[in-house]
């Protein structure tokens, strides 16, 4: 797998992740603002377009591995033949190229295809068979009360565009006894979250080594990713949905969530905190 260079006609085409706007104050004062940037993002496999989501144009290779992984469409990275950022005047193509298996794989999921969302449910075709999309996990760290606080504020301190534009969600992946933490950023939380798993992927971290760090709310689809990574512990700073608490506790994941500082609440899987 390689990704291609951009051309110079590509190089201006590429888009920032964020830019600089004129903006009036309640006070009258006319500044500018630092703005996070969203376009849309085309998913194109084989040559036939998957889906469409609107993302922010940055660690996009990770996007394009991380969606892959985490909507099944690939098992591991190496079923990536070929990978390119194709930028255009009305968006960025992600053009992915299958090797065989998995290109069999994903041509007879199309066939069952209604329609892509990028929420983990992509072809699937009844409830019973979103009931088994459900990966389980095998949980091999225990984190204590200090680490979950510590991974909460060292994933604050590393948000580089959120801190600038206040408008994007992070993901990040926190492994005991690790000097620094993974992170991606994105306007989508579920985009942040596919974007760490394919940085994740592409440096050989695995997923059991580690805890799945949010900054949204959890949903089932944010705990179907987290699962399809192989992390047994999710964070969030805000409340997860009673569906997710569910699919944590069917997939074998700790969550914790309303973490804020030293206090949060564990609601699946108590024993993955010490």
């Amino acid at each position: 797998m390689h990704d291609s260079q951009l051309s110079q006609r590509d190089r201006v085409l590429a888009r920032p992740a964020s830019t600089s706007m004129p903006r009036l104050t309640s006070g009258r004062t006319l500044d500018q603002r630092m703005l996070a940037e969203e376009c849309p993002v085309a998913l194109v496999y084989d040559g036939t377009t998957l889906a469409v989501l609107m993302a922010t144009p940055a660690d996009l290779s990770d996007f394009a591995i991380g969606f892959s992984l985490t909507e099944g469409i690939i098992e591991d990275v190496g079923e990536i033949a070929e990978l390119t950022v194709a930028p255009g005047r009305d968006g960025i193509e992600l053009r992915v190229w299958l090797r065989p298996r998995a290109g069999r794989r994903l041509k007879e999921r199309r066939r069952r295809l209604v329609g892509p969302t990028g929420c983990g449910l992509c072809g699937i075709e009844s409830l019973r068979e979103a009931s088994a999309a459900i990966r389980p996990v095998e949980r091999r760290i225990k984190l204590t009360p200090e680490q979950i606080g510590s991974s909460i504020e060292r994933l604050a301190a590393s948000q580089i565009l959120g801190q600038s534009t206040r408008a994007t969600h992070a993901a990040g992946f926190f492994a005991p006894g690790a000097a620094n933490l993974v992170v991606r950023e994105d306007v989508g939380r579920h985009n942040a979250l596919d974007k760490l798993a394919g940085a994740l992927a592409a440096a050989g971290i695995a997923g059991h080594s580690g805890a799945v760090i949010l900054t949204s709310r959890i949903s089932v689809e944010l705990v179907q990713k987290t699962a399809a990574i192989g992390a047994g512990h999710i964070i969030a700073i805000s409340a997860p949905t009673a569906l997710a608490i569910r699919t944590a506790e069917t997939s074998g994941i700790t969550l914790v969530g309303v973490a804020r500082g030293r206090e949060f609440e564990i609601f699946s899987h108590f024993d993955g905190v010490a």
